[in-house]
């Protein structure tokens, strides 16, 4: 089973799913912020952190039942799903195919939305540089993700973030990377899923199209999103508003498309 923590002493249960390239210790800085209303459910993904490597190729299904086997040993039957990035796609895949146990999703800087050809490509090359020189390929890659405007006061999370990296399996980054290439277009979860849907962007993102991700979300009452000024990595860039986003909207109600 997949590597997980649990910590908080909350009523409500949210369950934490990392992105591409990370692990469980990206969520520290807000999950103090957060552990006050939620017990919160940490879960390294598969290839990553401390989760083994299984196949080789990671579709968000697959993930997404691996997810489904922590909380099930865990007995949750009502509860949060939140996932970060490659985590919203994971996320997105669970509330297809297990929504009757979810309360609420969130798509914390992530999209619904396929990766278009250009992007398929992008990560087709990127096997390559993956294989032959992963080091490069974090070194370069990661900075990219935090907003340019306020590089010099994130260069400690940078730093933190290239080392997360790092310390992935590289067999495991080519399977993920594999299987977002795979991925389809998740709008009719969007269309269909009862509970709350909460969706958190970035304005400087530069992995995730939120102008036509939030621009073509579809008009439901359920459904609540909210543009911050920072890059793809609020929970370094933005940890206590995003936080607070969280514990607010999924615990209460607010007007929605609110810009930060």
């Amino acid at each position: 089973m997949l590597h997980y923590e649990k910590s908080g002493q909350g009523k409500e249960h949210l369950v934490l799913l990392h992105g591409f390239m990370e692990n469980l210790t990206i969520w520290e800085e807000m999950a103090t912020q957060l552990s006050a209303h939620f017990t919160l459910i940490k879960i390294d993904l598969p290839g990553h952190g401390k989760s083994k490597v299984y196949k080789e190729v990671y579709t968000m299904e697959m993930m997404a039942e691996e997810v489904k086997k922590v909380t099930d040993s865990l007995q949750l039957n009502s509860f949060h799903l939140l996932g970060h990035s490659m985590g919203g796609y994971t996320t997105l895949a669970f509330a297809e195919k297990f929504p009757e146990v979810l309360k609420s999703i969130t798509l914390f800087f992530s999209t619904y939305l396929e990766d278009d050809a250009e992007k398929k490509e992008q990560r087709q090359k990127s096997l390559r540089i993956i294989k032959e020189a992963f080091p490069n390929y974090v070194n370069a890659g990661v900075p990219n993700l935090f907003n340019s405007n306020e590089k010099d006061i994130l260069e400690g999370k940078i730093e933190l973030a290239k080392k997360i990296a790092l310390s992935t399996d590289n067999d495991g980054v080519l399977a993920t990377v594999k299987g977002m290439i795979e991925r389809t277009d998740k709008m009719e979860v969007l269309k269909n899923f009862e509970g709350k849907i909460l969706v958190i962007a970035g304005k400087h993102d530069n992995a995730v199209k939120n102008d036509i991700t939030l621009k073509n979300l579809p008009d439901r009452t359920n459904i609540k999103s909210y543009l911050i000024d920072c890059g793809h990595n609020g929970h370094w860039e933005k940890p206590g508003i995003c936080a607070e986003i969280i514990n607010t909207e999924l615990l209460h109600h607010l007007p929605k498309k609110l810009v930060f």
